[in-house]
């Protein structure tokens, strides 16, 4: 009989237990299920170079970062600095991955929209606010229109960073904007195992 009255107590510990648990995780370390397995293939157009397309083929390897942007993710404005500096001391490249440029914020109705003039307008929006904020870090920049690309990636929000091997294996996903204490101390020391394994 006292056993009975004693489950709604063990069942209130291991809920304690599991929230407490949770608190102690960081939100932004998601596991992501593509984390040593072959980056998704794409080939899509180039943001810098029209008539030219990118893959994760034309990497093959090299060492490289593959960032998640927007002209319309205000964390991106935050990052975008470092990848700047990133950029001049860079040991790898960095691949862009304009994500959703004109259907990301829902600022523009692209529904009967040609996709030549949706390409064309997302060229000038993204390049446009390259130019806003800082330069251009990226080595190349592929146009994901569609959001198609990300969602292989498994993309939660924007920004979002990649850093795959020379062989094409996603070894690391960095969530939410790269800050200079995210650089050094997690991401330059994995391109760096990376690069002493080649």
């Amino acid at each position: 009989m006292k056993a009975k009255f004693l489950i709604p107590l063990f069942i209130f510990l291991a809920l304690a237990g599991f929230l407490g648990y949770g608190l102690k995780l960081n939100p932004r370390e998601v596991p992501s299920p593509l984390i040593g397995k072959a980056a998704p293939a794409f080939r899509v157009p180039q943001l810098q170079a029209e008539g030219k397309t990118i893959s994760p083929e034309d990497m093959k390897g090299r060492v490289w970062l593959l960032n998640v942007w927007a002209s319309w993710c205000v964390s991106c404005r935050y990052e975008h600095p470092v990848l700047v500096q990133l950029a001049r001391n860079s040991p790898v490249p960095i691949v862009g991955l304009n994500y959703k440029e004109m259907r990301g914020d829902g600022a523009a109705d692209v529904k009967g929209v040609a996709p030549a003039t949706e390409l064309a307008t997302a060229r000038q929006r993204a390049r446009q606010w390259l130019v806003e904020h800082g330069g251009d870090p990226y080595t190349v920049t592929a146009l994901d229109l569609d959001g198609r690309v990300g969602i292989d990636y498994g993309v939660y929000g924007v920004p979002e960073t990649f850093l795959i091997d020379q062989q094409g294996v996603i070894r690391y996903k960095h969530i939410g904007p790269i800050t200079p204490e995210s650089l050094r101390d997690v991401l330059l020391p994995k391109i760096a195992e990376l690069q002493r394994a080649s």
